[in-house]
């Protein structure tokens, strides 16, 4: 009995001193330590979206159109027409100053089954720049930079009265593509006329859909790179010619286009209004008048170039657009085909176009 005392004695500290050095359970450490991060207290930090000082679009639009007569009592003639539209956008804004940008491009074409040759309907470049500052309120100083041209030529289709070679049209037959092509007359091309113009002046904005830009001093340049058309558009003539009295002929008669010079250069005032607003999702109306006097020649007689468009988006992918382009020039000179045919010079006139389309419109927006 004594013996086992003794022996329990030594068991019970050894058996203690044990238990003191055992391993913590892992389970119970991190159940332990997950109650501390939730006890412990959160500090909320606020998240400041990044500014966005740039507001870019770019809308594209694919109109088709196309008529087919099988024995139609009524008549009429097969005709087919596409034609392309793209609005480019981009905007910035930032404390006082302001930077936007914008490219319309357009073009299309029709056939008809009357004149055997495809016919351009369409054809425009568009280029605005203005940038400004904030004066005071809702008034800016303001630079503006514009620039208007086309893609390629536009010929005018007139029934020809002879073949392409000279001859007379044989009894029985019609005339063919060539023949519609050698009558043709040259109206426009690219760069044949060009428009751009630098305007230093004042922006004033008083609301966000309205903007009223004048700047008395503007310089600008018309560009006509094509001699067969510089004297329609008025450019003026070289030097060496200038007191000529009887300028270099063509063989068809008309003056050597070689004479007038390819660009002429404008300096004046000019006033630009712009108006675009959103009706709603599905309705939008912009319209864009410029109005520019030219202090060198004639500053009496203003230029007027007078835009409009009407967007009425009829599902997602599908809108109804009306456009009107409205234009008087004092230098370009409009022949009508009676005072062609009656050798008359042409005069100034209203130019005047209206479109009606539907197709397929997207835009893409950032």
């Amino acid at each position: 009995m004594k013996k086992l005392f003794l022996l329990l004695l030594i068991l019970v500290p050894a058996l203690a001193s044990a238990q003191e050095t055992e391993q913590p359970n892992p389970l119970k450490v991190l159940n332990e330590a997950a109650e501390a991060v939730e006890s412990a207290p959160k500090v909320e930090v606020s998240a400041t979206p990044k500014p966005r000082y740039w507001k870019n679009s770019l809308q594209t639009k694919l109109d088709f159109g196309q008529t087919s007569l099988t024995n139609w009592a009524a008549g009429g003639y097969n005709t087919i027409s596409l034609k392309t539209f793209i609005d480019a956008n981009a905007n910035y804004e930032k404390d006082k100053m302001f930077w936007s940008n914008r490219l319309q491009l357009d073009y299309g074409f029709l056939y008809s089954a009357d004149k055997p040759v495809l016919q351009k309907s369409d054809d425009r470049i568009y280029l605005e720049s203005k940038w400004g500052y904030q004066a005071k309120n809702e008034l800016y100083y303001s630079v503006n930079f514009s620039f208007r041209s086309q893609f390629s030529n536009t010929f005018e289709f007139p029934t020809p009265s002879k073949k392409a070679d000279g001859s007379a049209l044989p009894d029985g037959e019609e005339y063919n593509t060539q023949d519609w092509k050698a009558a043709s007359v040259l109206k426009s091309g690219l760069m044949s006329p060009a428009y751009t113009n630098l305007a230093l002046g004042l922006d004033y904005k008083p609301l966000s859909w309205l903007s009223v830009n004048l700047a008395p001093l503007t310089g600008g340049l018309v560009i006509v790179d094509n001699p067969l058309l510089r004297s329609s558009y008025s450019q003026p003539l070289k030097k060496e010619y200038e007191d000529v009295a009887d300028l270099p002929k063509l063989e068809d008669g008309t003056t050597d286009g070689t004479v007038y010079k390819a660009v002429k250069f404008e300096f004046g005032a000019q006033l630009k209004v712009d108006f675009k607003v959103n009706v709603n999702d599905n309705f939008a109306f912009s319209s864009q008048v410029v109005l520019f006097s030219d202090y060198l020649d004639k500053p009496q007689n203003l230029r007027v170039n007078w835009d409009t468009r009407f967007d009425w988006k009829l599902t997602k992918f599908f809108s109804f657009t009306f456009i009107t382009n409205l234009i008087y020039d004092d230098n370009v000179m409009i022949v009508t085909p009676e005072e062609k045919a009656a050798g008359l010079p042409g005069k100034q006139r209203v130019q005047f176009k209206e479109s009606l389309s539907f197709g397929f419109v997207y835009t893409f927006a950032r």
